[in-house]
C-alpha cells in the first residue's frame, strides 16, 4: 500500500482484513518508507528540485516584465525602474520563502525525494483496504515542492501591492492615469492562474517544465525576431534592446537543456550548451529566404 499511498502510515500491519494498529497520515515535512513507518524528510534538494523551483519563481517575474513592457509604450521612461522593481519583489520574496521553510531561518530547505507523479497527488489515492472504510491520505509527499512555490506566490503579491502602486503613481508620468496601474491589474489576474496552475498541475510541471521552457523560448525568439524584422546582424545589433532580449533567450535556452540533461555526465552535457546559440543563427541565416514579399515576387515573375 506504500505504493499507492505515500503519505499513509500504519502501526501495524493488516490482519484479516482490517488494520491491527492506528493508521494515519505522516505530519508535514515526513513521509513512509516501505516499512510504512514515517520518516522525517532531511535530504537536500537535488538539482532537479532546484531548477523546477527556479522555473515557478522565473514564471510571475517574466509575467511582469512582459506586463510592464506591453502597457508602458514607447515613451514611457518608467519601464526600467517598474522592472527592477519586478525583480526586487520577486528576488525578495524567494528570500523570505527559504527563510520561513523549515529549518527556518536558513537559506536552505530539507526535503523529500520526488519518487514517482503520484507523489504530487496523494488526495487522489486513498485506499480502502475492507471496500468500507476510506483511510484518508492526503499529504505534501514531495515537501515543500508543493507548498513552498504556493507560499512564494502570495509573497509575490503582498511585496507587489506594498511597492508597485507607490512608484507607478510616482514615475509613471508618461502614461494616462487609466494605464498607469495596468501592469498590476494584470499580475492580479494571472497570480491566481499560477496558483491553480500549480495546486491542479504541480506534478506534471515538475516533469515537463525542461522542454515547456524550451519551445517556449524558441518560439517566442522566433515571434520576436519577426515582429521587429530582423534578418541580419546588422539588424540584430542596432538596438541595446535586441541583444538583451537574445542574450535573455540564450540563457533560458541554456536552463532549457541543463534541467533536461541534470549535468548528470558532465562530459558529455556541457558541450551540449554549445547548442545555445544555434537557433537564432539558423533563422539570421535562412530569414531571407523566407521573406513573404520576395516569395511573391518571384512568384509573380515565374520563378
Amino acid at each position: 500500500m506504500s505504493s499507492t499511498c505515500p503519505g499513509l502510515y500504519c502501526g501495524k500491519t493488516l490482519i484479516n482484513g482490517s488494520f491491527d494498529g492506528e493508521c494515519g497520515v505522516c505530519p508535514r515535512g515526513e513521509r513512509t518508507s516501505m516499512q510504512k513507518i514515517c520518516e522525517k524528510c532531511t535530504e537536500s534538494p537535488e538539482l532537479y528540485d532546484w531548477l523546477y523551483l527556479g522555473f515557478m519563481a522565473m514564471l510571475p517575474l517574466v509575467l511582469h516584465w512582459f506586463f510592464i513592457e506591453w502597457y508602458s509604450g514607447k515613451k514611457s521612461s518608467s519601464a526600467l525602474f517598474q522592472h527592477i522593481t519586478a525583480l526586487f519583489e520577486c528576488s525578495a520574496a524567494a528570500v523570505l520563502t527559504l527563510l520561513v521553510n523549515d529549518p527556518v531561518g536558513l537559506l536552505s530547505i530539507r526535503s523529500c525525494r520526488v519518487q514517482m507523479l503520484s507523489d504530487w497527488y496523494t488526495m487522489l489515492y486513498n485506499p480502502s483496504p475492507d471496500y468500507v472504510t476510506t483511510l484518508h491520505c492526503t499529504q505534501e509527499a514531495v515537501f515543500p515542492l508543493y507548498t513552498m512555490v504556493l507560499i512564494y506566490y502570495a509573497f509575490c503579491l503582498v511585496f507587489m501591492m506594498l511597492l508597485r502602486p507607490l512608484l507607478v503613481k510616482k514615475i509613471a508620468c508618461g502614461l494616462g492615469k487609466s494605464d498607469r496601474f495596468k501592469s498590476i491589474y494584470a499580475a492580479l489576474y494571472f497570480f491566481p492562474i499560477l496558483t491553480v496552475l500549480q495546486a491542479v498541475g504541480g506534478g506534471l510541471l515538475y516533469y515537463a517544465f525542461p522542454y515547456i521552457i524550451l519551445v517556449l523560448s524558441l518560439v517566442t525568439l522566433a515571434v520576436y525576431m519577426s515582429a521587429s524584422e530582423i534578418q541580419s546582424f546588422k539588424n540584430l545589433i542596432a538596438k541595446k534592446k535586441r541583444l538583451v532580449v537574445l542574450f535573455s533567450h540564450w540563457l533560458l535556452h541554456a536552463y532549457g537543456i541543463i534541467s533536461i540533461s541534470r549535468l548528470d555526465k558532465l562530459e558529455q552535457d556541457l558541450p551540449l550548451l554549445a547548442l545555445v546559440p544555434g537557433p537564432a543563427l539558423f533563422y539570421l541565416l535562412t530569414a531571407r529566404f523566407t521573406e513573404p514579399s520576395r516569395i511573391l515576387s518571384e512568384g509573380g515573375n515565374g520563378h
